[in-house]
């Protein structure tokens, strides 16, 4: 993960499974002082909706539905709350209610892609990060009608520095065709796992930095 951002391991990064879900920690790279770097942060932001009691474990909001919406738009005018989550895939839910299985989405060409994501402290699990969402493509469609904002390598200073249109670019727009490769595997869907916003986990990444 350090040589796909160009940046050094930090002395203090704790070990990262290889499947990471929401409520677990995963690695983000961020800007700090300007210079990108590596930090390990919770998947999911703390939320407790109207009705929760205080007392609650709050749900983990892993995916930015709308990035303009109420809950997100003041989090993402300030690029200080912007930084990228490196994926080598991740997994949906493949076939019918009670069989469902893992298919795992993965971009051709490329070990590692980067999920444009939000990120911010909490009191409740410290740094958190959430990954925004987009329209699935023609290719995704058949599986889900969501998936992540990919950012490539030449779009990520646009994307951690730019304005809030610039943000409004990446998730509307239509990834490219043709990119995808899709794994089907017999692994039930089902595990246990944190209650959360959205159907898409886990986040799959290689523990080594």
């Amino acid at each position: 993960m350090a040589s796909h951002f160009g940046v050094k391991v930090p002395n203090d990064l704790p070990n990262i499974t290889d499947e990471i879900y929401p409520g677990s920690p995963g690695l983000v790279a961020r800007e700090t002082k300007g210079n990108l770097v590596l930090q390990a942060m919770t998947w999911g932001r703390p939320h407790r909706p109207k009705g929760m009691k205080e007392t609650s474990k709050p749900i983990a909001v892993n995916n930015v539905a709308d990035v303009d919406g109420y809950f997100w738009r003041k989090l993402a005018a300030d690029p200080a709350n912007r930084c990228l989550a490196p994926m080598t895939g991740f997994a949906e839910a493949d076939g019918p209610k009670g069989a469902r299985t893992r298919t795992w989405v993965t971009i051709d060409g490329r070990e590692i892609a980067d999920w444009g994501a939000l990120c911010g402290p909490s009191d409740q699990w410290g740094n958190w990060y959430s990954g925004m969402m987009t329209n699935a493509n023609d290719d995704m469609a058949w599986l889900h009608n969501r998936m992540p904002v990919f950012i490539l390598p030449e779009e990520r200073q646009r994307f951690l520095h730019g304005t809030m249109e610039d943000l409004l670019y990446f998730q509307n727009r239509v990834f490219p065709a043709g990119l995808l490769k899709f794994d089907r595997t017999p692994e039930l869907w089902i595990k246990k796992r944190s209650k959360v916003v959205d159907e898409l986990a886990p986040q799959k990444a290689t523990a080594k930095a």
